[in-house]
C-alpha cells in the first residue's frame, strides 16, 4: 500500500532532507539534496563514500530523517519524519535512480559522488494545514 497522496506530494514537492545514522551508539546528521520515486517509495540522493553519513550508513544502513520546508507561520507547517533502509542501487535500479535524480538536478552530474537511496519503512506526517498537530502516517508492510 502507498502512503496517502498528501505525503506523496509533499515529499516530491521538496528537495532536501535531513538523514540521520548512528554506529557504536555515535550519531551523525547530514543534510542532501534528495530527488523522490513514488512508484518504489524510495528518496534518491547523491553524496561521497567518504562521507560519514554514507560510512554510517554502510556499516547501519538503517537510517532515520526528516524533511521540513521553510516555514513562516505555525498554522501552515507540513513535514515529515521517516524511517528507511539506506541502499546502494545496482542495474536498473541503478540506472532508474540516475534518471530520476539527474532529471531533478541536472546540475549534480558535474559533481563527484555516488547515487544512493532510502527505501521507506515509516513515515509521519504532520500538517497543520488540516488541523493544528494533524498526523498522517504510513508504515511499510511486510
Amino acid at each position: 500500500m502507498k502512503p496517502d497522496k498528501r505525503i506523496i506530494e509533499f515529499i516530491d514537492s521538496q528537495k532536501n532532507l535531513s538523514i540521520g545514522t548512528s554506529v557504536n551508539n555515535i550519531p551523525h546528521c547530514a543534510s542532501c539534496f534528495y530527488a523522490y520515486n513514488e512508484e518504489g517509495n524510495y528518496v534518491i540522493f547523491k553524496s561521497d563514500k567518504k562521507k560519514t553519513h554514507i560510512s554510517n550508513a554502510l556499516s547501519n544502513p538503517m537510517v532515520a530523517g526528516s524533511v521540513l520546508p521553510n516555514i513562516e507561520k505555525v498554522g501552515t507547517i507540513k513535514g515529515i519524519q521517516f524511517t528507511g533502509i539506506f541502499k546502494q542501487p545496482e542495474g536498473n535500479l541503478l540506472q532508474e535512480a540516475k534518471n530520476i535524480y539527474y532529471s531533478k538536478y541536472p546540475f549534480a552530474r558535474a559533481i563527484g559522488g555516488d547515487i544512493w537511496i532510502v527505501e521507506f519503512l515509516s513515515i509521519k506526517m504532520t500538517d497543520n494545514t488540516l488541523g493544528f498537530g494533524k498526523k498522517l502516517i504510513w508504515e511499510k508492510k511486510i
